[in-house]
């Protein structure tokens, strides 16, 4: 392992960087640029290693000191190409191994990617495929989700859909200030914000409880 990518990855500083936990972020890495060719897993833009590596490993993996390590499951909505849902399982296993990722992707052709991906690296987690929109009654530690839908209809789907969770982790983008504020117009948020290590004009947000607010 390069030293060089060892420090690329130290810059994150809730994740306990060991040469085996970022030999596996580097075979994810491998594995979405080779499927990449096939289908669309990640954006053309963002598929340079050097990019991949800062845009969706390392920008994925700094909500590591969010999730619930008290439950026995966190969830990933929309996980797309698996991002942040295998990066989390990738260092969960140094940190709660016992902790599943449940990666909600109602795609067939992505859902078999993240099959193998889980499968080479031994991760805990389960692949559901379905449109999580239809799925009722869930239960889970965190809640993450990282380009999936906007943000108040990601809480109408938490709202109507989850019976129980602890926490909610959304990233938010270059207009994401806007976007919440016109978001608390509707719902009363207990939350925190972070500011993100990969962009000046992003950030995080880890909500503890929601509201609808009556209108």
């Amino acid at each position: 392992m390069d030293n060089v990518i060892l420090n690329f990855y130290s810059k994150i500083p809730v994740l306990n960087v060991s040469r085996e936990t970022c030999l596996e972020l580097e075979s994810l890495i491998s594995m979405i640029k080779q499927k990449n060719r096939q289908i669309n897993i990640i954006s053309q833009k963002t598929s340079e290693i050097k990019e991949l590596r800062q845009r969706h490993i390392v920008d994925s993996a700094q909500i590591i000191e969010f999730i619930d390590l008290n439950s026995n499951t966190t969830c990933d909505l929309g996980t797309g190409g698996g991002m942040p849902g295998l990066v989390i399982a990738i260092a969960m296993k140094k940190i709660k191994n016992s902790l599943r990722v449940n990666l909600y992707e109602k795609s067939y052709h992505k859902c078999v990617f993240l099959e193998d991906v889980s499968k080479k690296l031994n991760l805990n987690t389960k692949i559901i495929q379905k449109d999580i929109f239809t799925i009722k009654n869930i239960e889970t530690g965190t809640i993450m989700s990282r380009a999936f839908k906007p943000v108040p209809i990601i809480l109408d789907l938490i709202n109507q859909n989850f019976i129980k969770f602890n926490n909610i982790i959304l990233f938010m983008g270059k207009s994401g200030k806007k976007i919440l504020s016109e978001t608390l117009k509707i719902w009363d948020l207990d939350y925190e914000e972070k500011k993100s290590i990969t962009s000046n004009d992003s950030f995080i947000i880890n909500i503890k409880n929601i509201k609808k607010k009556k209108l």
